[in-house]
């Protein structure tokens, strides 16, 4: 039976991100994205939060850095480890 590894994420950037440079030259970024969930709880409507610590390798790292602030609209396609 084969498994699959496959997240989307859609939400808002928590916070500005982290690039930093391995000893090899290569790019790595850290941002955090919140999403929400809805559930009604008796009458009222409430949001849960959740925050997803996502890292970015390569170019995609070196390129976000230029787009991607704070507060901004983010999707992100990829796997978990």
């Amino acid at each position: 039976m084969a498994s699959v590894n496959k997240v989307i994420l859609l939400g808002n950037c928590g916070r500005d991100p982290e690039v930093r440079y391995l000893p090899s030259g290569k790019a790595v970024a850290n941002i955090s994205i919140a999403t929400s969930t809805r559930r009604k709880k008796g009458e009222e409507w409430i949001d849960e939060p959740s925050f997803w610590d996502v890292e970015l390798w390569g170019k995609q790292a070196e390129s976000l850095n230029q787009y991607l602030t704070r507060g901004k609209l983010v999707a992100i396609d990829g796997h978990m480890r």
